[in-house]
């Protein structure tokens, strides 16, 4: 790999966007800590933001994984939708055949990883064995899933799980909400994975440049195989929380997380064309977006604004990263000749 260590700096991921995406949180915080100081700094208000935003970390996380390797997964919410279902079959089945809670639970997760392993796969042969792109690889996986779920529950929700179950979405230990820990968790695996893995430098490799990547020793195709295996996996995750959370589930489920994941990706300092990204930077993205979202729900905002907030949202920061990339562009094309001339 040689010459390829060249970025292992640069993906310490000194990224001077997390600073202001730091400022941008504090600041948020500050203006509805001063507009609605009882409500938005109450401790009901704070404990429910950290146990609202988790399954949708998690896609967050997935979509994230697959942007950097210059992809992106449509589907992620309807591997959701599908393993979900599956999930809540078995769960809503074992009250009625007296399984035991702790069997029916275990098989569930069990059942959950192994079918978002397989709509992974799928995802990951059609994009890097036929080289279908990812963007429509995923959208036509995206409505398979779906119609798979629809079908299974002809479109009615399933509810009724073990008590047991329930706990991973409702409960909290010392204070802090289960499924915000499990998420906490997850994040710290995938910047391990990132950081510290050669999967993960092999990701950012392959995003930055496949031809590169290719020549320089590594295996696009496996990369991009496991990528969205993992990325399936984190999506099945997150219908884990999904379900305990609410004690049921129905296809079309948390569909509005396809769009605030793609924000926050986008939000959090991960490059659209591959190559460049960072937890800690998705993470102050979902922060942001939960604290809008929960000042919004305070002020009694309809869902229908806060879908436009969203998709402006999106566009906006799309416009500025492009902008300020083409600002940078410039720069580094100025100081090139400036450094020709004063050679010369």
């Amino acid at each position: 790999m040689g010459s390829a260590v060249f970025s292992l700096k640069r993906l310490k991921f000194k990224n001077p966007k997390n600073k202001v995406l730091f400022i941008i949180m504090i600041s948020i915080v500050l203006v509805m800590s001063i507009a609605m100081p009882s409500k938005f700094l109450s401790g009901i208000n704070i404990q429910s933001m950290a146990s609202q935003f988790p399954e949708f970390g998690f896609l967050a996380l997935a979509m994230m994984l697959a942007m950097i390797t210059g992809g992106i997964d449509l589907s992620v919410v309807s591997i959701a939708n599908l393993t979900g279902v599956i999930a809540a079959m078995i769960l809503s089945g074992s009250l009625d055949n007296g399984m035991p809670d702790g069997t029916a639970i275990f098989l569930a997760i069990v059942v959950i990883i192994a079918i978002s392993t397989l709509c992974g796969l799928m995802n990951g042969a059609l994009i890097a064995f036929i080289g279908v792109p990812p963007i429509l690889a995923t959208l036509g996986t995206q409505g398979l899933f779906m119609g798979i779920a629809i079908v299974l529950t002809k479109g009615h929700s399933i509810s009724g799980f073990p008590e047991q179950f329930m706990v991973i979405g409702n409960n909290n230990f010392l204070g802090i909400p289960i499924s915000f820990i499990l998420f906490i968790f997850a994040a710290f695996l995938v910047s391990t994975l990132l950081t510290r893995t050669k999967q993960g430098f092999s990701m950012f490799m392959v995003g930055s440049s496949p031809v590169v990547s290719r020549f320089s020793g590594v295996n696009n195709t496996k990369v991009l195989i496991i990528t969205y295996m993992t990325t399936a996996i984190l999506a099945g995750l997150a219908s884990v929380i999904m379900i305990s959370r609410v004690n049921s589930m129905r296809p079309g489920y948390g569909t509005v997380y396809l769009l605030q994941a793609i924000l926050v990706v986008v939000l959090g300092g991960v490059d659209p064309d591959g190559g460049f990204g960072n937890v800690p930077g998705l993470i102050m993205g979902i922060f942001i977006l939960q604290l809008t979202q929960s000042g919004l729900n305070i002020l009694a905002f309809s869902p229908f604004f806060k879908k436009f907030m969203w998709g402006f949202a999106l566009l906006l920061v799309m416009v500025l990263n492009h902008l300020l990339q083409k600002r940078n562009d410039k720069k580094k094309i100025l100081q090139k000749k400036n450094n020709i001339v004063v050679t010369e």
